[in-house]
């Protein structure tokens, strides 16, 4: 359910650091927990921290979403609430959790993922997202008699992507910037591709990238000959602030409700993309709430119990705030 394939989630060995000093953790496998390369470990000192061994996931993404929304379900029948629609999506994070949601069967006017990160978390502005295969065919004959006649498919491949920004990438971006996100890349002298995704807050710049590739691509077929680069793009979600902010009530209950819980809101735009997006676009106004993880998609993955434990007092919140309406 949602869990990331950048790394193994298969036999994950979670272990429970008691107290939590706020200091480096080894993992295991030769990996190292470093307040270098996540300084926010300093303000879990105290804390029950989870973290891996080093050689999976954790599965906090979005497996903490399903325990915090379970613990609400086993709270509900102590608790005063109007009509309630629980949902789990499977696919996620390749951008397919919506492709069969039924949002007239589910029945809500209103709802919230649960895929964030720290809790306290509301996200309602997501990156315009879409995936991008570049094929490449090249021209082999004998390298001792290919003078003006070899064209190597890889080393256009290589040329093509020489001639993106080479500063949009996630490397060198955050906040709002977009960026070319090469994922992939295989080849040959006869034949190559690159896959990427494409990321933009701004519709107008996601539209603009999407026409930088293919405008690059037409300058290499001009210089090789046409067919040698072929550009196939698929679009996978849309910014959800257009459809969210006019319901701006939701946003207001779901801030109010993790100040009460003791998690202080941070209305940040999420890098990336989840099921609210789409499902916003389908009639659903679908915001997205923290889980209290971090560092998502990697060994280096961990959260903590009073993280998730305050999550799941936002939603108890959230639930109270509806019922009182």
């Amino acid at each position: 359910m949602d869990t990331s394939p950048d790394a193994s989630g298969k036999d994950v060995k979670p272990r429970l650091i008691n107290d939590y000093d706020g200091g480096d953790v080894t993992l295991g496998c030769g990996r190292t927990l470093k307040t270098s390369d996540f300084p926010h470990l300093a303000s879990l000192r105290g804390r029950t921290l989870i973290v891996t061994d080093g050689s999976t996931l954790l599965g906090a993404d979005d497996k903490a979403g399903i325990a915090e929304i379970m613990t609400l379900a086993e709270k509900l029948k102590d608790m005063k609430h109007g009509s309630i629609s629980i949902a789990f999506t499977p696919d996620e994070e390749i951008g397919e959790g919506a492709d069969h949601f039924n949002v007239e069967k589910f029945g809500a006017k209103y709802a919230y993922t649960v895929d964030g990160g720290e809790e306290g978390g509301v996200e309602y502005e997501n990156f315009n997202a879409a995936a991008a295969r570049v094929t490449f065919k090249g021209f082999s004959v004998h390298p001792g008699s290919s003078k003006n006649t070899m064209i190597n498919a890889s080393l256009v491949a290589m040329e093509f992507n020489s001639m993106l920004p080479s500063s949009d990438t996630p490397r060198n971006t955050e906040g709002y910037q977009g960026f070319f996100h090469l994922t992939d890349m295989k080849g040959d002298v006869s034949d190559a591709e690159l896959c990427y995704i494409i990321r933009d807050h701004s519709a107008g710049y996601f539209d603009f990238r999407q026409d930088m590739m293919k405008h690059t691509a037409d300058l290499l077929n001009e210089k090789y000959g046409e067919g040698t680069v072929s550009v196939e793009i698929r679009e996978q979600y849309r910014n959800m602030y257009e459809v969210v902010e006019p319901h701006k009530e939701i946003i207001s209950i779901a801030c109010k409700a993790s100040d009460d819980a003791g998690a202080p809101h941070k209305i940040e735009p999420i890098r990336g993309g989840t099921d609210g997006a789409r499902l916003s676009y389908m009639g659903l106004p679908c915001p997205n709430l923290g889980t209290g993880g971090y560092a998502f998609h990697g060994e280096n993955e961990h959260i903590t119990v009073e993280g998730m434990d305050k999550v799941v007092c936002i939603l108890e919140n959230i639930v109270t705030a509806f019922a009182n309406e």
